[in-house]
């Protein structure tokens, strides 16, 4: 994996050790991991963005302004998971990791899906496909 940044939704206090945030939409704030030649180079924490103006949206646009290129998440509903598509950033089911770390190295190792149909939710603040 090469120069890319990863957004991960995330709880409290952010960072690599934090949990996986449920649902991206829902989350306490977000992780930016800047990966380059499959090392973790940078992290920053930024807070959340609320549904209300923009809808599901507010969420992709943020991420996107912020030079997100993949997003793992644990659950969404469909039509933010095609928004992310309409704006170029991959998205992929990190719902089986418990803490941003391991999600991202998952993903440099290649071994996390890609987010597709089957795992989306209703939307709201479900849990998406978490156990």
């Amino acid at each position: 994996m090469n120069n890319t940044v990863v957004a991960i939704p995330s709880g409290h206090p952010g960072g690599l050790e934090a949990p996986l945030g449920a649902h991206f939409g829902h989350c306490d704030l977000y992780t930016l991991v800047s990966v380059q030649d499959s090392e973790i180079k940078e992290v920053q924490v930024i807070p959340s963005v609320p549904h209300s103006q923009g809808g599901c949206m507010a969420p992709v646009q943020y991420l996107a302004q912020r030079g997100a290129k993949v997003l793992i998440a644990g659950g969404m509903g469909l039509r933010p998971l095609m928004g992310f598509n309409q704006v170029g950033i991959d998205v992929y089911y990190g719902g089986n990791a418990s803490t941003v770390g391991e999600a991202v190295q998952a993903l440099i190792n290649g071994v996390l899906p890609r987010f597709g149909q089957e795992h989306t939710c209703g939307g709201g603040g479900g849990g998406g496909m978490r156990s």
